[in-house]
């Protein structure tokens, strides 16, 4: 099993309440083993994945699908 990560940028004024929700949603994902915002760049969320059950771009339809602008940063 392949572990990968990635960072996603989410707007900076996303609501606190928002980006916990989208952390716990994530983490019911099949595939996704930890997604995590930083506690210093708030607006920066890590996430760690299976890519043989999940892709990247699976993710961010998944983030963009819950209203959220966001930006795939490195892999």
């Amino acid at each position: 099993m392949d572990l990968v990560d990635f960072m996603i940028n989410v707007h900076p004024d996303l609501a606190e309440v928002r980006r916990l929700e989208l952390e716990n949603e994530m983490g019911e994902m099949d595939g996704i083993f930890s997604a995590h915002f930083s506690p210093v760049s708030h607006h920066m969320l890590e996430v760690a994945y299976n890519p043989d059950v999940v892709s990247a771009s699976n993710i961010m339809a998944f983030v963009g699908s819950r209203g959220i602008e966001a930006g795939k940063i490195g892999l």
